[in-house]
């Protein structure tokens, strides 16, 4: 099992990249970097690229809609040769509203449209003859009645590091995560409950699986949650950490009836508190709508507690086929986020 975390630069991005710098050095395996619509994600990892050496660079998640499939290639062979080889993509696809809202895109077709890049990106990496692809969300070279007339088809001009470069995808929905199952390298799943996951996915999971390349190899999954390890109350408490952000989720991310997280909620089996908590959330009643956040769905996406209290949360991560441990450290008592990642490294190891 590899251990991952996901950048989180509210404190400034050159400060956070110093401590993955330091993490790297601890055993972190891999680093997501985030879009939403904050900073381009793509200017943060070639930054990341320069300043480390072995760390794995994941984008989580490039949106499949503010760039062109052909675009969404370039740049990740283009952090790939930054990195040496190193770099994962990750593709999502976002929410309508920032879609539509802050691109002013269309939210249409996600399962469609996903497939045709992934297709697209792979047929650029590989380099072998220029790159022509007609589906029912992308045709390239562009048809003359579309345009000028004067598109051709090419292949990328720069030679890729890797002709293969592992795809991630986020997926919630049954069908998407069934796509994903099928085409992807690797699965980004969100407020994962291991105990829980067979139950919401295994279907899903298996019919992808069942259409699967045998090129592709074993699907990666990366799955986890905060990270405390100590002894007392105050470090299981840390898990109220991610009541805010839970509720954000299942609360405000998308109105009613297009909230993916909340539907994840509610097939985990809390669906009065999935409704409770958008309703206040909508309402404006953030605070109340944290509070009817379950604890125990606090901490069953977490792994907060002394140390052998995490390697059993490890062990049931694992169980449920976690390749990359996700974990957002929270040093108490003298750690540090890199003493944090050595710790939880050897949990995984032992």
């Amino acid at each position: 099992m590899k251990i991952s975390t996901m950048l989180g630069y509210s404190g400034g991005f050159k400060q956070a990249a110093r401590e993955v710098a330091e993490m790297e050095k601890a055993g972190l395996d891999l680093v997501w970097v985030a879009e939403a619509y904050g900073f381009d994600s793509p200017s943060l990892m070639g930054y990341l690229a320069a300043l480390t050496e072995k760390v794995e660079i994941g984008a989580a998640i490039l949106p499949i809609y503010t760039r062109t499939p052909t675009l969404i290639a370039m740049t990740a062979a283009g952090i790939d040769a930054l990195s040496d080889g190193r770099f994962h993509l990750g593709l999502g696809a976002s929410g309508p509203q920032v879609i539509e809202g802050f691109h002013g895109v269309p939210y249409t077709n996600p399962l469609g449209r996903t497939r045709e890049i992934v297709e697209i990106c792979r047929d650029v990496w590989r380099r072998e003859a220029p790159v022509v692809h007609h589906g029912n969300n992308f045709t390239l070279p562009l048809p003359p009645e579309q345009g000028t007339g004067l598109g051709k088809a090419l292949k990328i001009i720069a030679h890729p590091v890797r002709s293969e470069i592992p795809i991630w995808i986020a997926s919630l929905g049954e069908k998407n995560v069934e796509l994903t199952a099928e085409i992807a390298d690797g699965w980004i799943p969100i407020l994962f409950i291991p105990e829980r996951a067979n139950d919401v996915w295994g279907g899903p999971l298996a019919a992808g699986r069942a259409k699967r390349s045998s090129d592709l190899g074993e699907m990666m999954i990366t799955a986890g949650g905060l990270l405390a390890i100590g002894e007392g109350d105050d470090v299981t408490a840390l898990r109220e950490l991610q009541r805010s952000m839970v509720a954000l989720y299942v609360g405000g991310m998308g109105a009613k009836g297009k909230n993916f997280y909340n539907e994840l909620a509610i097939r985990y089996g809390y669906e009065e508190e999935a409704a409770l908590i958008q309703d206040l959330y909508l309402d404006g009643k953030k605070k109340e709508a944290e509070a009817a956040v379950p604890a125990e769905f606090l901490e069953l996406t977490t792994l907060c507690g002394p140390r052998s209290y995490v390697a059993e949360r490890i062990a049931a991560f694992k169980s449920a086929g976690v390749t990359h441990l996700q974990v957002h450290p929270v040093p108490v008592a003298g750690q540090t986020s890199a003493s944090l990642i050595e710790a939880v490294k050897e949990l995984t190891e032992s």
